[in-house]
């Protein structure tokens, strides 16, 4: 099962992801980090993650880009958060697919999903404020919409989590 969870920032997306793992009631839970360690803030931030999952059994895979290349376990329950980073990192990142990001990630999601057992992905709601930014931030947006698009149509299920009240839309 492919489960796409969205949300804002602070929504409570993260929390609702590992639920639905822990749910799967699965011995072997892979998380994927993408967040891409670039300060000694996110190195702390790393940290505390890893050790609140380490608590849920998680076992975890640092991958800033390729995904499309990770061999994993079909019993595998996997969580990959999030979206929004590895699409930063494919982009911007020296080893990244650059202007092929869209097609590398989205194949990725596929080679994951017919892999694992059950894969959750989060992914961010950033296009509802209405603003117009640089031509880069721009690309961005236009890039990670195109993902969440394509991700939303090969899901199982997607949820939007708002104020910690997951709302199911598929």
């Amino acid at each position: 099962m492919f489960h796409l969870i969205t949300g804002g920032s602070g929504s409570g997306k993260s929390a609702f992801a590992e639920s639905c793992i822990l749910d799967f009631q699965g011995k072997n839970r892979i998380y994927i980090a993408t967040m891409f360690p670039f300060d000694e803030e996110s190195h702390v931030r790393i940290q505390r993650h890893r050790k609140m999952r380490k608590e849920k059994s998680f076992s975890t895979i640092e991958c800033y880009t390729g995904i499309v290349k990770l061999e994993i376990s079909p019993d595998a329950d996997i969580l990959l958060e999030c979206m929004s980073n590895l699409t930063a990192n494919e982009m911007y990142q020296e080893n990244g697919a650059k202007d092929q990001c869209v097609p590398q990630i989205l194949a990725g999601i596929d080679h994951l999903i017919t892999q694992a057992r059950n894969l959750v992905v989060v992914t961010n709601e950033v296009f509802s404020d209405g603003r117009h930014y640089e031509e880069e931030t721009e690309k961005y947006l236009y890039n990670l919409g195109r993902i969440n698009c394509e991700m939303s149509k090969m899901a199982d299920r997607v949820t939007e989590v708002v104020y910690g009240i997951p709302v199911r839309l598929k």
